[in-house]
């Protein structure tokens, strides 16, 4: 999102996470930018039956973590590093420095927040649904089409495991499973070597 030189103009620092390794957890105060160089993080919560919510992940080139910094409020989630990673790391006063010297990529992040909060729409609305189908083929198509922008009948790869599908929209696993192997009997997705496709 932000170009990388420039973060590092900035005084931002490459940090190194290996896979499970926590970089913020929920509750805490928000300090820092973070943008991904290499690796993936999930952002999730826990009921208090211990109970995993992933609420997103992000991949190389994007960043996380950002709302709390304009409303100086504290983490609503926790990021973990889903692969080893790298991670370019601002602190906040320098990332608003960056901002008014370059309006433009304000707009950009402007717009990257909008997406995200388009996203949560989507999932809040299909959570709320009763039909497990619905729901998974409305993060397929979301994914697809908002996300990874492909076109074409079976083009897009879903990158989630059946477990964060679920996790993700609030199903059991068990249930996820079926309605998948249903939505291919459908011709709705291809299953090719265990990987799903939309």
């Amino acid at each position: 999102m932000i170009d990388q030189q420039l973060l590092l103009d900035f005084n931002a620092e490459i940090c190194e996470y290996w896979k499970g390794k926590e970089i913020f957890s929920e509750n805490n105060t928000a300090k820092y930018y973070y943008q991904i160089v290499s690796g993936a993080v999930k952002m999730n919560n826990y009921n208090d039956d211990g109970k995993e919510f992933i609420q997103n992940f992000f991949y190389k080139g994007q960043s996380f973590g950002e709302p709390p910094l304009f409303i100086d409020v504290k983490y609503p989630a926790n990021a973990i590093a889903f692969s080893d990673c790298k991670i370019l790391k601002l602190e906040k006063e320098n990332l608003f420095k960056l901002l008014f010297q370059h309006p433009e990529i304000h707009l950009n992040i402007t717009k990257s927040l909008a997406n995200r909060l388009y996203y949560k729409a989507i999932i809040a609305s299909e959570i709320s649904s009763q039909e497990p189908e619905h729901r998974i083929l409305r993060f397929f198509d979301y994914l697809k089409k908002d996300v990874a922008k492909i076109e074409g009948d079976f083009a897009y790869k879903v990158v989630y495991t059946r477990q964060q599908i679920a996790d993700t929209l609030g199903l059991r696993v068990e249930t996820v499973i079926r309605v998948v192997k249903n939505l291919e009997k459908k011709k709705k997705v291809k299953i090719i070597k265990r990987k799903v496709f939309r």
